[in-house]
């Protein structure tokens, strides 16, 4: 599964391109949108960047504090049905729960292993627009010697609460191309097959992170 490990990704840019289509409505120029979205935004990603750049850390209890921060900051379940949302009619009861307690763990696994990269980044919050309900915060990343990353954060308030509900990584929508290799994966070998995939995936990374652990104590 080409792109499986690379929902969400902050900085995935080695994926192929994709028009960055808008989930709902068009942007506002006028509107900034939410004034809570950006320095929602500007908490989490320091957060994040102050655990990959804490010395005293372990890789084990680095990549658990990455997760409590993606836990808390991203709109995970939303995200799991957006990627299934033409199979979901299809699906039993059982298959749906399966395929929702399996996703979280993939989702969070994939940004805590692939953030390491980009220790050196830094992140600047450039401008807020509104589109329809939700809030786009329009972020750089720049790394030494190397051509700088525009992002495009989507922000939805849910109860009082930001939350990440998609993510543009240099043009790329990461959910429409996530959703596109789900749905080929699926057409390929079934749905089951697909939550069989994720579960084994998540049962690699837990293997490979208690051997982190115990190797560092």
């Amino acid at each position: 599964m080409k792109n499986a490990l690379l929902i969400s990704a902050t900085l995935a840019a080695a994926l192929p391109a994709l028009p960055a289509i808008a989930q709902v409505g068009a942007a506002t120029a006028a509107n900034p949108g939410d004034p809570a979205a950006r320095p929602f935004i500007e908490g989490m990603v320091g957060k994040g960047f102050a655990v990959l750049r804490d010395k005293s850390l372990s890789r084990p209890a680095a990549r658990a504090r990455f997760r409590a921060i993606l836990t808390e900051n991203v709109a995970l379940d939303d995200i799991g049905m957006r990627l299934i949302r033409r199979q979901r009619a299809s699906l039993t009861p059982v298959q749906l729960d399966a395929y929702r307690a399996a996703f979280p763990e993939f989702v969070l696994n994939a940004y805590a292993d692939r953030l390491y990269d980009y220790a050196d980044a830094r992140v600047q919050v450039q401008r807020t627009t509104a589109r329809g309900p939700f809030t786009e915060v329009y972020t750089r990343v720049t790394r030494p010697s190397a051509q700088p990353i525009d992002t495009i954060w989507q922000v939805k308030s849910a109860g009082g609460k930001q939350l990440v509900n998609n993510l543009v990584v240099a043009g790329v929508n990461l959910s429409l191309t996530q959703e596109a290799d789900f749905a080929s994966y699926i057409n390929r070998n079934g749905f089951d097959a697909l939550v069989t995939f994720m579960k084994s995936a998540n049962a690699k990374s837990l293997a490979v992170n208690t051997q982190e652990r115990t190797g560092a104590k």
